[in-house]
């Protein structure tokens, strides 16, 4: 499936922000990409433009397809409640990111492959579907095989993140989906209210 593999520091550096996780080149030039660098003039963005700008960081963020994107805009506007908050809820309802933000990969990008490449489970089955929507209560685990393997230790001695809506046990290497998080509990600055905004044109 198409994925975006460039660099990600420009990327970052683009919305401002580490978008991907600790960067250090982004550290060391943390102004917007350009051949003039700092110095360039900017002028005022339009409305449009920091809301396209929001909607890119969100897909960028979640490692989220435009199509992906669009659908999950049309599963959060149909349900009740405030559609930009259940957007977000369902972007990290997603199994790549409850894997990452469980501390199993320290990046979304590796959460994903590992669930590609089978060493995940979700209540006792392998699940290989980065976007799999977890419903509050589900247990996600490392598949038994794959629990020797040097990245997921590495990725949990360096984890230091404690999420309410997730529950970890590092010995079994067992997770759960408890609920799904408020928009208060999820860490990302994500203005939400400015993609409804956008699809909503």
């Amino acid at each position: 499936m198409a994925r975006y593999t460039g660099p990600k520091t420009k990327i970052a550096r683009k919305f401002g922000e580490a978008i991907f996780g600790e960067d250090k080149n982004f550290e060391k030039r943390n102004f917007p990409p350009g051949q003039h660098g700092n110095a360039r003039r900017r002028g005022k963005k339009s409305e449009y433009a920091t809301q396209l700008m929001e909607k890119q960081k969100a897909k960028y963020t979640y490692g989220i397809l435009e199509r992906q994107f669009r659908n999950l805009f049309k599963d959060a506007s149909s349900s009740q409640g405030i559609t930009g908050e259940i957007l977000l809820q369902l972007c990290e309802s997603r199994l790549d990111n409850v894997v990452y933000r469980m501390g199993v990969s320290k990046s979304r990008s590796g959460a994903r492959q590992l669930v590609s490449h089978r060493h995940i489970t979700v209540n006792g089955e392998i699940v290989n579907i980065p976007s799999y929507r977890l419903t509050e209560g589900d247990v996600v685990a490392v598949r038994e095989k794959s629990k020797s393997l040097v990245a997921i230790d590495d990725a949990l001695a360096s984890n230091s993140n404690v999420f309410e809506w997730l529950t970890w046990n590092t010995d079994t290497k067992t997770g759960t989906f408890v609920k799904v998080p408020a928009r208060l509990q999820i860490p990302e600055n994500i203005k939400e209210q400015l993609i409804v905004e956008l699809y909503s044109k």
